[in-house]
């Protein structure tokens, strides 16, 4: 069978474009052989900075023949009484390409219609392809795209050759002045002849002779033996970090691991810090001990076999860095980390929000408020690090490494003789900052983070700016996930309701909404990402349904409740539970609140119901009350048969109004048993 094979070669695309665009590539070329009726295995993909390259193997030579049946007028329209065309019908048949003769007809809901069969040859797939790709390559998604030289189409870096083949021979369409041919170059630097390409075999091959691994995964392979080898010779080792594996994966097309070092000196820096210039400003891996303590060195991979040059410029480099960093440093340490705390008064959190100044001053009345549910014994630390924990943002060093926010105020807090506890929860209080991210480790920066990410949420909210779509640019929906995060890893008793309540008040005049609808937009939120935080945890859609809508206030609760209906759920007997308390529930549209009388139950129904509504509510609070919410819903679930009896055999909407509210009432006592835990209504059952 015929290969497709496509390679887009260009200047050096960024690190962080190049798989992206590649799955776009895979995806709309299966879609496109499969809406154009042609055969084909799916595609793979390989790719450089330089190439972006999709191999389709087994690809039918010709399009699949197809035949459309469409169905047009009226019998009754489509031929006079005479049964004679009419010129709806002729009309139709010459709009399809037809004779008025090959109509046919059919009987449909909307009566006997003609109708015309179309039969389409299948065309060459050489011809579609040729069509199809230079549209397929003008839309290849970038983040940024931009224009280069005369050309006319914008592109993520100039295009300089285009390899389209099609059964070993090259296709014959241009893209923006360039034609595409069979031939490919080899590495920038170490050979960069032409060679010729006739399927993906041929290019793999020729690529390994022109210094080339075209392969994401081998070539991520390679550099992760070379770096894991040059640690060990260094007596040490280099963490787990895939972000950076990917990134110098795309940055590369001949990986060679190279180690460097640094003076021993800039290891009184933070570690932190050095780490942070090494992966994020230069791409280097960090080396450890086997203590976790940074060794000296580090390794970059290189797009060329070692030189002494390669070496002692990516030292060079380094050294500067870090030189700077070490100046900002010693110069920050000059003073208190108090003595950044006015500054804040100059810079704008956001411009109906007021400064940081105004915003630290929220976040420490929040971290008392929670504190005092939380740890009442450190209301003072709370409070400390609740005015300190901002301060870092106006110091040089985080004004040049911004990634450093919190982390540097706690070095600095330290240095300023502030508690351990304070420096620790200023180091931590941007945590989880990110998806795999962990909660702060300490009490007292779980306190401080979830007050900061609160007031971010509330005043954003507050004064109108409500994620929508894909736009969140405050990030209000991660930091409601961290809270949620923080609150089940510290496993607090806190009401959410009355936290934000506090956390409104705090905003005072800020406000543009109505405190109500504020709250209403806020729970929601927090809604939604516990859903889908549940969601990614497993629990059934449902079951996640049934339990958020009975509230949100206590985080730690929703989540065991989550758990318990879940297995609930796996039991036999669940969706005959199910539907009999669904239909307690149903029938309490009309409402009724209030004691029964047991003296206005008089059938033996509604008497057992009663007697066993009895035996159950004391355990079921205490479970209850005691967070076992497991037992609690085993418990319910004992009312099961008296509830179906109380159906079968008793009639609740009597005309007899004492009797109608005295069963409504017992029906109310009984669905006050679940309605806190899980509202059975939302619950999806299998028999429908």
């Amino acid at each position: 069978m015929p290969e497709f094979f496509i390679e887009i070669g260009s200047e050096e695309i960024p690190s962080g474009y190049v798989q992206p665009a590649l799955e776009y590539m895979c995806e709309e070329l299966a879609s496109f052989f499969t809406s154009n009726r042609i055969q084909s295995e799916a595609p793979k993909i390989l790719g450089t900075p330089r190439r972006l390259v999709v191999s389709v193997k087994g690809v039918d030579a010709l399009q699949e023949d197809s035949v459309d049946l469409f169905h047009g007028p009226n019998v009754s329209v489509a031929f006079d009484d005479k049964g004679e065309p009419t010129k709806a019908a002729i009309g139709f048949a010459r709009g399809k390409g037809l004779d008025v003769s090959a109509l046919t007809r059919e009987s449909t809901p909307k009566g006997e219609v003609v109708c015309a069969r179309v039969e389409k040859k299948g065309r060459p797939t050489l011809e579609h392809l040729n069509e199809f790709l230079p549209q397929f390559v003008g839309n290849i998604p970038f983040p940024k795209k931009m224009r280069w030289g005369n050309k006319a189409r914008p592109f993520a870096r100039p295009l300089h050759w285009i390899t389209a083949i099609f059964d070993d021979k090259p296709l014959q369409f241009s893209f923006d002045g360039i034609d595409c041919g069979d031939f490919s170059l080899g590495h920038r630097f170490l050979k960069p002849d032409k060679f010729q390409v006739k399927n993906l075999s041929s290019y793999i091959e020729q690529s390994a002779n022109h210094f080339l691994m075209v392969d994401p995964e081998l070539r991520k392979q390679k550099i992760l033996e070379q770096v894991q080898n040059l640690a060990r010779e260094a007596g040490g080792t280099v963490e787990e970090d895939p972000d950076l594996l990917n990134a110098v994966n795309y940055l590369v097309e001949y990986p060679v691991a190279i180690r460097g070092d640094f003076d021993a000196g800039f290891l009184e820096l933070p570690k932190e810090l050095l780490v942070m210039t090494m992966k994020y400003h230069q791409k280097y891996f960090h080396v450890s001990d086997e203590k976790g303590n940074l060794l000296p060195c580090f390794i970059t991979i290189s797009n060329m076999p070692e030189t002494h040059q390669i070496k002692n410029g990516n030292e060079r480099v380094l050294r500067a860095r870090l030189e700077d960093a070490r100046f900002f440093y010693n110069e920050d340490k000059k003073k208190k980390l108090d003595d950044f705390v006015d500054p804040l008064k100059g810079v704008v959190f956001q411009k109906k929000l007021g400064t940081l100044y105004e915003k630290m001053e929220r976040i420490s009345g929040l971290a008392g408020i929670l504190c005092n549910h939380t740890c009442p014994d450190k209301q003072s630390q709370a409070l400390r690090a609740g005015r300190l924990c901002k301060a870092d943002l106006v110091t040089l060093m985080v004004y040049e490494f911004p990634e450093l926010q919190g982390i540097m105020g706690g070095y600095y807090a330290a240095h300023s003789g502030e508690a351990s506890e304070v420096s620790q929860a200023i180091k931590e209080h941007y945590r989880p900052a990110f998806a795999g991210d962990a909660p702060p480790e300490s009490e007292l920066g779980a306190v401080i983070a979830v007050a900061d990410k609160l007031d971010t949420i509330l005043g954003c909210i507050g004064v109108g700016l409500i994620p929508s779509g894909s736009e969140d640019p405050y990030a209000l929906r991660r930091n409601a996930l961290g809270i949620i995060q923080i609150f089940l890893h510290r496993g607090w008793q806190v009401s959410l309701d009355s936290l934000v309540e506090e956390g409104l008040r705090s905003m005072g005049s800020k406000l543009k909404l109505e405190p109500e609808a504020i709250k209403k937009h806020v729970m929601d939120l927090f809604s939604q990402r516990y859903k889908s935080y549940l969601n990614a945890e497993g629990f059934p859609h449902d079951a996640i349904d049934c339990v958020l809508s009975t509230g949100l206030d206590s985080i730690v609760d929703i989540k065991a409740k989550v758990a318990a209906f879940s297995d609930l759920k796996k039991q036999p007997y669940f969706e005959p539970l199910a539907i009999a308390f669904r239909r307690v529930v149903s029938i309490l549209k009309e409402g009724a609140e209030g004691e029964v009388d047991p003296g206005l139950l008089n059938e033996p129904a509604e008497k057992k119901l009663f007697e066993a509504y009895l035996k159950v509510r004391d355990p079921i609070l205490r479970h209850i009350q005691n967070k076992e919410f497991d037992q609690a819903l085993e418990k319910i679930a004992e009312i099961k048969p008296a509830v179906d009896g109380f159906f079968d055999e008793v009639m609740v909407m009597v005309e007899d109004v004492s009797l109608r509210n005295n069963r409504l009432c017992l029906l109310y006592q009984i669905s006050g048993l679940f309605s806190g835990l899980a509202d059975f209504s939302r619950i999806i059952l299998k028999k429908g």
